[in-house]
């Protein structure tokens, strides 16, 4: 249901996670605070972590073999994408359809054993309950998971982030599949899936979504990709789930919507001795650290971080805000609680409360956090990011709600913010100082086929 490309036994381009930076992608500032100039205070390296990791963290791997334009995709041979019910061909769908590829099968016409995978292998779950497997599993996605081409990041999922994002509510430990040597049982190999409700255009599905599909480098190459994703579709399909929702950096058949990310310096000076940006001509380090300034405190005075007072509020909020959108999640209370709640490290949301009824959360903002390890630079260890992940606007201004937010990610230590135009917000990055990147979040659907969608018409961010 996943895969990068699966043709190439990498991970360009199947996966839950999200495109994190994109090559050559501008940061904001302004000269004299000229909107137009501060668009070219920074510049992220052509091929840092920014750039080639942050695409590939989407698409799984820091691969370049996969094509990431659509020109290129056109000439592409997908052998495997061609035996799966995904939209075949870039032809553009206008049709007002949203339905299943194939229909759903009886249990006992869907395979019930696994498929067959070389001797030297065993399938095996992954025990997230288990602090050792999960330190395997960290191990894996840290040493091959996403790295950009000139090894200056990696991506650095924590255990503890790996645990929120892999065991929501309903989640299941056979959807947690591995890979390991036989002779020594060392995990080679993961993906995975968790259970959500996607609606699609005016249809809701019960799907699963995709994520962390690794296979160790030293096995690119040896057609296990594949077999993973053929594995969990049988899984997943045992249990009456036959569509699933992932995203990915690169092109493959067929996406439905294209997102582009977006970027907020708030540590220009880290960031360029990180080589993640670099000063454009003209632009002095004093003059970038002025430009990306922020105020010290947010301007709503009621925007406070999320409590478990304001859970079944916010949950209403946000569920009635996201009927909007034709690509989006419906959440249950329990769902919104795990995704939502405050965890140092991992997720942060916060609220506003109305002016006129200070027991009323009128708004709401969040991000999710994900690092990555600075490779051999003497004076950082860590690149700290934030990802916009669901806000809603109702007493305030876009504009206010999101420099609040910012100033919380700013106050919290993050050096960057990263973005996605997708939802409304258009609205708000030319005027905070985001700077658009050159990498694309592609949204595909496994098993259904709709008309394509803009990017302000998703309404769904994956971690």
């Amino acid at each position: 249901m996943s895969g990068d490309q699966g043709d190439s036994d990498n991970r360009d381009g199947a996966s839950g996670s999200q495109s994190k930076s994109p090559q050559q992608q501008q940061s904001s500032g302004a000269k004299g605070g000229s909107l137009a100039e501060s668009m070219n205070a920074l510049r992220v390296a052509p091929s840092s972590a920014a750039a080639a990791a942050a695409a590939a963290a989407a698409s799984g791997s820091a691969s370049t073999s996969a094509p990431r334009r659509l020109d290129e995709a056109k000439q592409r041979d997908y052998k495997f994408w061609a035996t799966q019910p995904v939209p075949q061909g870039f032809t553009t769908e206008s049709k007002p359809i949203s339905e299943p590829i194939e229909e759903d099968k009886p249990k006992d016409q869907i395979r019930q054993t696994p498929y067959d995978i070389p001797n030297m292998f065993d399938w095996s779950e992954v025990d997230l309950q288990n602090d050792a497997q999960l330190q395997e599993l960290y191990t894996l996605l840290n040493e091959n998971y996403v790295e950009d081409e000139d090894e200056l990041f990696r991506f650095d999922y924590s255990p503890a982030f790996l645990r929120w994002a892999l065991q929501p509510p309903g989640w299941r430990s056979d959807w947690h599949v591995g890979v390991r040597v036989r002779s020594n049982r060392k995990l080679v190999g993961f993906i995975s899936a968790i259970p959500a409700g996607i609606r699609v255009r005016d249809r809701r599905v019960e799907m699963v979504e995709i994520n962390f599909l690794c296979v160790h480098k030293r096995l690119r190459g040896k057609r296990v990709a594949p077999v993973l994703i053929k594995e969990i579709t049988r899984r997943v399909n045992l249990t009456g789930r036959f569509q699933a929702v992932y995203t990915g950096g690169v092109v493959l058949p067929k996406p439905v919507a294209t997102c582009r990310y977006y970027h907020r310096s708030l540590n220009p000076r880290k960031l360029v001795e990180c080589q993640f940006s670099s000063l454009q001509r003209n632009m002095t380090m004093a003059r970038a650290i002025k430009l990306y300034k922020l105020p010290d405190q947010p301007k709503n005075s009621s925007f406070q971080l999320m409590q478990p007072k304001h859970t079944k509020q916010a949950f209403q909020l946000l569920s009635k805000y996201l009927e909007s959108f034709q690509l989006a999640p419906v959440f249950d209370e329990k769902e919104f609680a795990h995704w939502f709640t405050p965890r140092e490290g991992i997720v942060q949301s916060f609220v506003c409360l109305d002016p006129a009824d200070s027991n009323r959360v009128s708004d709401f903002a969040s991000f999710y956090c994900l690092p990555s390890s600075v490779i051999n630079n003497p004076n950082h260890k860590t690149l700290f990011a934030a990802y916009c992940f669901y806000n809603v606007a109702g007493s305030m201004t876009w504009i206010d709600l999101m420099r609040d937010l910012l100033i919380q990610a700013k106050r919290t230590g993050f050096d960057v913010v990263n973005c996605l135009d997708l939802m409304e917000n258009k609205t708000f990055l030319s005027e905070l100082k985001f700077g658009a990147g050159d990498g694309y979040l592609h949204y595909y659907l496994y098993n259904w086929r709709c008309s394509d969608m803009k990017a302000e018409e998703v309404g769904l961010v994956l971690q």
